[in-house]
């Protein structure tokens, strides 16, 4: 079974059970088989196949709006989640496969975790050996939807309310091209983020504009990233899926990859 299945598993112990001696007979050796049945996570949840493809989708898709049928079908290739079949070939999933979906999409959008660390990570959450993970509500703000757990984008507004930073700031990050802003005036999720280091670096000097190099640095690195992922995309099989995995786990590299240079550079100006 592999790392991330979520078919039960079941380990059988066997041992000898001695019996004691019967009335007409010796000693009778017998063999005892005591099965222990692990279900797989999340507990709970029901494990009928009663969902076709198309209505997983739109199950997931209000919180990962790219998830396409490639991308389900490329997971189930990585033993993540693992359908049943109709008797004509087709997939049908269960309330248990769809969280166990979201698990995975949710690790690669939020942490950028390659596939194979979330199949350790499910492996470990079916043998009950890591705690069920915690998963943030949804709440509204603007009339969109916040959250880690979801796709949230922001007014100026909004972002100011949820991060307490000046609008002005926010405002003159968007006029930089530090942020980028959609045609209907919200701006993406992980602005919160670029918000929130942009004030801190306020407070020790360092204005807007001199975080634009920061915006061009990480655009050279997405660079990178596109000149790896372009001949995945290309391919007609999975290819997507695989682009938008490889690409996730490539940009942590350089992220990492940056972090550790940043980190060097400066333990070189403290005597």
């Amino acid at each position: 079974m592999s790392a991330g299945s979520g078919a039960a598993a079941a380990r059988r112990v066997e041992e000898q059970a001695p019996h004691g001696p019967g009335e007409d007979g010796p000693v009778e050796e017998r063999d005892r088989t005591v099965t222990v049945v692990a279900r797989a996570w999340p507990p709970g949840l029901s494990r009928e196949p009663t969902m076709r493809i198309s209505d997983v989708l739109a199950d997931l898709r209000p919180d990962f709006p790219t998830v396409t049928p490639s991308k389900l079908r490329f997971l189930e290739e990585q033993g993540l989640v693992e359908p049943r079949r109709t008797a004509g070939g087709y997939r049908q999933y269960s309330p248990a496969d769809v969280a166990r979906l979201r698990y995975v999409l949710r690790q690669q959008r939020d942490r950028y975790l390659p596939l194979k660390v979330i199949g350790d990570q499910l492996a470990a959450l079916d043998a009950g050996e890591a705690a069920e993970p915690v998963v943030p509500r949804l709440a509204t703000r603007d009339g969109e939807r916040t959250g880690e757990g979801g796709r949230a984008r922001f007014t100026v507004g909004a972002l100011a309310g949820d991060t307490g930073v000046d609008p002005a700031l926010i405002t003159a990050l968007v006029d930089a091209g530090v942020v980028d802003v959609a045609p209907s005036g919200h701006l993406p999720v992980w602005a919160r983020d670029v918000v929130l280091a942009a004030a801190a670096l306020q407070e020790h000097g360092v204005d807007v504009r001199h975080l634009r190099s920061f915006r061009a640095a990480a655009d050279r690195q997405v660079s990178v990233v596109d000149q790896i992922v372009a001949p995945l995309r290309a391919q007609r099989s999975g290819g997507p899926a695989r682009a938008a995995s490889t690409a996730a786990e490539v940009g942590e590299l350089c992220g990492r990859l940056h972090t550790a240079m940043v980190r060097a550079g400066v333990a070189d100006l403290a005597p």
